[in-house]
Parts: structure tokens; C-alpha cells; sequence
């Protein structure tokens, strides 16, 4: 089986709890670090599925990895090769399938509860779950993609994600571990001082302590939205 590959933007927001559950599934992978220099591929079937991670940039930015990797995308969905993006990666998704990504009402920052929207298509994704606190770090949204299917809602934000076909796009975190929530709101001080007063943005206190309590939680979504993506993973 070819590697999931992962596209990682910056060295603190890597896969996560997705590398997890793909070891526990016995599904290889390749990190492509973007931050460190890695080059794009330009070929997407050397790969089972192409999975696009967060970053503080925006993709309105004028990086040229940002169009290649929009380029990827394209080739990828045009190939039915399942494409899974979380927060960035989401908004990269969009833009790729000519949705515009914009800012936010207001910042977004830490746990948060996500609405699951009604259907068949959100039901295929996440069973019976209605509701999931999510984590959250992003200024900017998306708009969803022409003939893409709603997913999921927050108070702040409107669109979290979306579902074409066999490609997820996720403006929230599912990924999450401990210490990455530990360092991002180490990292990410001075914009949380910036963005304090903001009514979608938690301290990092408080972020840091309801993570026992959120985490398996997060952890039990993640695993059915994985689950069910990886089902249309090329298998030759």
C-alpha cells in the first residue's frame, strides 16, 4: 500500500493524534515538512491519500508552496484520491475547489462545541454524534465548496467543516494531543494576550485544564471521521 502523505506547515502542528491512529491501523505514512524545506510532490498518485495540517499562515499568502499544494489538491480530488484537511489544510481545501477563505467575525482559540449537521452524508461521517467539543486556532474561515456537504458548526463560526465525496475538510482540530496544546499556548502567548477580550478566545489555563476531561472526548470524533476517510484509501 502507498503512504498517507502528511504535509506539515510548521514544527509545532504536526499530525498529532492522526499519526496514532494511523500506526494503530497499520496504514504507512510520509511526513512532508513543508517548514523545513521538503518539496511538494507533484504526482499524487505516488500516494494512498493526502492529509494537510495546520499553520499560522493564511492561504491567501503569497508562499510558493501554497500553489502547489493547491495544485496537489486538484490533481488529488480530480483522481478521487481522498484528501483530509485540518484547520489550514481545511481552508487549503477550499480554495484549491474555488472556495474563498476570509477572516473570521472574531479569533477562535481553544475547546469549543461543534454541531453536527443533520443528513445522511454527517451521519456516514459521525454515526449518531450530534455534538463534539473541538479545539480551535484560527482568525480566518472558508466558504464551502460547490457541491460540498455541511458538517459541522460553532457558535464563532459557521462552517468547520465539510464533506466531498470521500474528501473531509475541517476548520477545527481533531488532532490533538496534550503536548501540543501545552506548547501551542506557550508559543502562542503573545497572541492570546493580543486576542484576550475576544468572546471565541479561552485562557491558557483554562485550555490546559479541561484537557483531561475534553481530550478522550475529541479523541472518540477524531476516530470515527479517520475511520470513515480511510475507507476510501487506495489500496493497490
Amino acid at each position: 500500500m502507498k503512504p498517507v502523505a502528511i504535509f506539515r506547515h510548521l514544527a509545532t502542528e504536526g499530525p498529532g493524534y492522526f499519526a496514532e491512529f494511523l500506526d494503530q491501523h497499520a496504514i504507512p505514512r510520509q511526513l512532508i515538512r513543508v517548514d523545513a524545506g521538503d518539496a511538494v510532490p507533484d504526482d499524487a498518485n505516488a500516494f494512498s491519500g493526502l492529509v494537510f495540517m495546520g499553520g499560522p499562515m493564511s492561504v491567501n499568502d503569497d508562499l510558493p508552496w501554497i500553489a502547489q499544494e493547491l495544485e496537489l489538491i486538484r490533481q488529488a480530488v480530480g483522481r478521487d484520491i481522498p484528501v483530509l484537511g485540518h484547520c489550514l489544510g481545511g481552508q487549503l481545501m477550499s480554495k484549491a475547489l474555488g472556495g474563498v477563505v476570509v477572516r473570521n467575525p472574531v479569533p477562535e482559540i481553544g475547546w469549543g462545541e461543534v454541531s453536527v449537521s443533520p443528513g445522511d452524508t454527517a451521519r456516514a461521517w459521525l454515526g449518531e454524534l450530534r455534538a463534539f467539543d473541538a479545539f480551535h486556532w484560527h482568525g480566518e474561515t472558508f466558504s464551502l465548496p460547490s457541491a460540498a456537504v455541511h458538517l459541522l458548526s460553532s457558535r464563532h463560526c459557521a462552517n468547520q467543516g465539510f464533506v466531498l465525496g470521500r474528501h473531509l475538510g475541517l476548520q477545527c482540530h481533531v488532532e490533538m494531543t496534550a503536548e501540543m496544546i501545552a506548547s501551542w499556548c506557550e508559543q502562542g502567548a503573545g497572541e492570546l494576550a493580543a486576542a484576550g477580550s475576544s468572546p471565541g478566545v479561552q485562557a491558557a489555563a483554562e485550555m490546559q485544564a479541561q484537557m483531561a476531561e475534553k481530550l478522550p472526548q475529541l479523541h472518540a470524533a477524531a476516530q470515527q471521521l479517520y475511520r470513515h476517510w480511510l475507507q476510501g484509501l487506495r489500496r493497490e
